[in-house]
């Protein structure tokens, strides 16, 4: 019998892409609310109670509430909000940081799904954490730059509009009250002492993001090797060569891929290490099929693009 799934949430961008990249699959069960009800709370208890694998795109607020309608043991839950991120009673769902990390994914009944600049983060910083090149009190610095898709339905249809703001046409810096909402995950996943300063950036380009860690003090060729060797056998993250792949970084390079690519560049005495994935790939839907993928005991790729 094929495993039922149900995303809840599935007009906002992130449950389109994940309904992107399931609709087209024979190896599940796409249960599907009419329109018209999909914000009936009684019928949506039905399909989240019907559901084995469900995935929650919406709000903060809204995600808790779904939970608290979910009255069976079987049915399984993969949050996309930023709700669940740090509760230690939910997994972390970034499957290539450990084989706890796998494992866990693998087994629970609960996953958050990680936040995209948060995911470009993670994935520098938790392995040079973890095997001791990088101190947990290191005070790392973070720049990310992303495209406009990241804010959602409205600043999508903002950057979209032919009567724009000619301020559009350039990068946009926010967060810079510097307490972004993905500061406590980045924290808490890499087991770090104080929050990175970090500083997001919004470009005009629908898709795709690059997040980079400024590492003042260490050797590149130290930190590549620790990553190379962290994430070696993975399908889904992947080093560069030292020194990258070309002598620039383009943010959206890898858009439209479900994959995440880490570059170190730098000499002796300064590193920076950048994360170039999709911010609505591996940063969001992407992830979340992946997830999906490894908690069913598939391939963690299928419905994915590398």
């Amino acid at each position: 019998m094929k495993p039922k799934v149900y995303i809840d949430g599935k007009e906002g961008t992130t449950g389109l892409q994940i309904y992107d990249r399931l609709s087209g699959r024979d190896d599940i069960d796409l249960l599907l609310i009419d329109e018209d009800k999909r914000k009936d709370t009684e019928e949506r208890r039905k399909f989240l109670n019907a559901a084995d694998i469900v995935f929650l795109c919406l709000p903060d607020a809204a995600a808790k509430e779904a939970v608290t309608l979910i009255e069976n043991d079987h049915t399984r839950v993969i949050d996309a909000s930023t709700a669940h991120r740090t509760n230690p009673d939910w997994d972390y769902g970034f499957a290539e940081l450990s084989k706890a990390h796998r494992a866990a994914i693998a087994d629970s009944k609960r996953v958050a799904n990680p936040g995209c600049h948060a995911s470009g983060f993670i994935s520098s910083v938790y392995p040079l954490v973890a095997r001791d090149v990088v101190p947990a009190d290191f005070a790392f610095t973070c720049f990310s730059l992303t495209g406009y898709s990241g804010g959602g339905k409205k600043m999508i249809a903002e950057y979209e509009d032919a009567n724009r703001d000619v301020c559009h046409d350039s990068e946009r810096i926010y967060g810079l009250n510097l307490h972004h909402k993905h500061l406590p995950e980045m924290e808490y996943v890499c087991g770090l002492t104080q929050p990175p300063v970090f500083v997001p950036v919004v470009g005009d380009f629908y898709k795709g993001m690059a997040t980079t860690v400024m590492l003042p003090g260490l050797d590149a060729e130290r930190v590549h090797e620790a990553l190379q060797a962290h994430y070696e056998g993975q399908k889904l993250v992947t080093v560069a060569p030292l020194g990258g792949d070309a002598p620039v970084i383009y943010a959206n390079t890898l858009a439209g891929h479900d994959s995440l690519r880490l570059i170190v560049n730098g000499h002796e005495e300064q590193t920076i290490v950048t994360a170039l994935f999709d911010n609505l790939g591996k940063g969001a839907s992407g992830a979340a099929v992946q997830n999906m993928n490894i908690m069913l005991g598939l391939d963690e790729t299928t419905g994915l693009t590398l």
